[in-house]
């Protein structure tokens, strides 16, 4: 086919230049293919064009392209593909598909709520596309990926998986592609990744060089999602102010987690706890300074390995058994007076006997926890606020997984907007909340620092003018 009698779709395609970034997600060929990561990156044209390809070049191709809501499929796809398509290929309204004349179909679907799901029950697809994944929980997406199934052999079935930091599946296709925590059932090879951001894209920065101008001017933890494609904020996080910085776990500045180290014995040790049985429970133990900052120095979380929010269901008599366990042996535990502070329902005893009747049995032993949410939150937020110095009042040792995955994770209620949102995975969350409850303090007003200027004359030792001193040599 050529000259005048070339569909016009051909001349396009081949005028058009994608980026670098663009290329490589175009020619990646693994099960799982994720892409983007950050604002202006190029992903919903990257994504449309990857469907219109690939049911180009195999004939009879059956292919699904998602978003979450109809709007945006209409607004992002369906409207740009009858335009750029330039009527190749046939839209059907009523199937929601277009048709191309070598019999590949690239069906336009949404998944608005879960009723929407049934829409994709029992179909096979060739090829999954994913717009803005994020915004789909985890059991839609390895719902709706149960239909991608193929008997062809000249091509295995793929997912394409375009995304941004935040919503309702942040943790899943984080897990999958950023952290690359699998599940026995999932082949590491299966995944591939793509950061991209709009440096990437030449287009976009060349027709709206303002664009960059616009996210270097947001808030610091929405420039770092949108224009840095940081997985570890996002909008609508709870805990903007979490930081989790190795550059800085030795000077222990502008970081909640630290490298661990050697507890002086003077210090106090506290335990907090959360139960859960189907649901993990949350057990952490504290050091507590001289000035009274938290660090949270070990905890035991009874979570399923790499499957979140998956309760190892322990009965008390194990929970409490364990603990004992930890605190007879753990040379920073070990011989110390430990106080502990705990969710109120343990104390429950309608049904026999209570779960805090059964932990005094090991001689593991817990007072009522402040079970005020707001004011609790608020407590969290008051011991991360760092000092003009980036010295907060709560650290977080390394060796502390669960606290260092969750808390950044956590979002704000949609109906109440102060409030986490209780069907995320709080359980460290609800624990940590009784231990700052439990020691209250009240906000810092960090003053705007100022420069010091080393007087050689002053009579002070240079390490009585660092009020910090005393915290680096632990």
């Amino acid at each position: 086919m050529n000259g005048a009698s070339e569909p016009f779709i051909f001349k396009h395609l081949r005028e058009e230049v994608p980026n670098p970034k663009q290329v490589e997600f175009f020619k990646a060929k693994a099960k799982h293919i994720g892409y983007g990561g950050a604002r202006g990156g190029g992903k919903s044209w990257a994504g449309r064009r990857k469907a219109v390809m690939l049911c180009m070049r195999y004939a009879g191709l059956n292919g699904l392209l998602l978003r979450r809501t109809m709007p945006e499929l209409r607004n992002n796809h369906i409207i740009p593909l009858r335009s750029e398509l330039h009527g190749y290929a046939r839209y059907n309204q009523d199937e929601r598909a277009f048709i191309f004349p070598n019999g590949s179909r690239l069906m336009l679907g949404y998944c608005d709520n879960e009723g929407d799901l049934l829409q994709y029950q029992g179909q096979e697809f060739d090829f999954i596309i994913f717009e803005e994944a994020t915004q789909f929980p985890e059991e839609w997406i390895t719902f709706i990926c149960t239909s991608l199934r193929t008997t062809r052999k000249d091509f295995k079935p793929r997912v394409y998986y375009t995304m941004n930091p935040g919503g309702v599946g942040h943790e899943y296709i984080k897990r999958i592609f950023i952290d690359r925590s699998f599940k026995d059932t999932e082949n590491p090879d299966d995944y591939v990744f793509i950061q991209a951001n709009v440096y990437d894209n030449k287009v976009l920065m060349d027709a709206n060089p303002e664009y960059i101008d616009m996210l270097k001017a947001l808030p610091e933890h929405k420039r770092r999602a949108h224009l840095d494609g940081c997985w570890d904020v996002y909008e609508g996080q709870v805990f903007e102010e979490f930081r989790n910085d190795r550059e800085h776990y030795d000077d222990r500045q502008w970081t909640h987690v630290i490298e661990p180290f050697e507890i002086p014995r003077a210090w106090t040790i506290c335990r907090s706890f959360d139960f859960g049985y189907s649901k993990p429970f949350s057990c952490a133990w504290w050091a507590v300074d001289y000035d009274g900052r938290l660090y949270r120095i070990l905890e035991l979380y009874g979570c399923v390995k790499n499957e979140p929010d998956t309760g190892v269901k322990w009965s008390p008599d194990e929970i409490f058994k364990e603990i004992r366990r930890v605190e007879d042996e753990h040379h920073w535990l070990k011989g110390k007076r430990i106080n502990g502070v705990a969710d109120p329902a343990i104390w429950d005893a309608s049904h026999g006997i209570s779960i805090a009747e059964t932990a005094e049995r090991y001689g593991v032993y817990f007072e009522p926890g402040d079970h005020k949410r707001l004011p609790g939150w608020m407590q969290v937020h008051y011991r991360m606020q760092f000092d003009e110095n980036g010295i907060p009042m709560m650290y977080i040792f390394s060796n502390c997984k669960a606290f260092i995955r969750t808390i950044p994770l956590l979002m704000y209620d949609a109906h109440r907007p102060e409030d986490i949102d209780t069907k995320l995975e709080d359980h460290v969350a609800d624990e940590v909340r009784y231990m700052c409850m439990a020691n209250p303090m009240k906000p810092m007003h960090v003053k705007e620092r100022k420069p010091e200027v080393f007087d050689p004359l002053s009579s002070d030792d240079i390490t009585q003018r660092d009020r910090y001193a005393f915290y680096r040599k632990y």
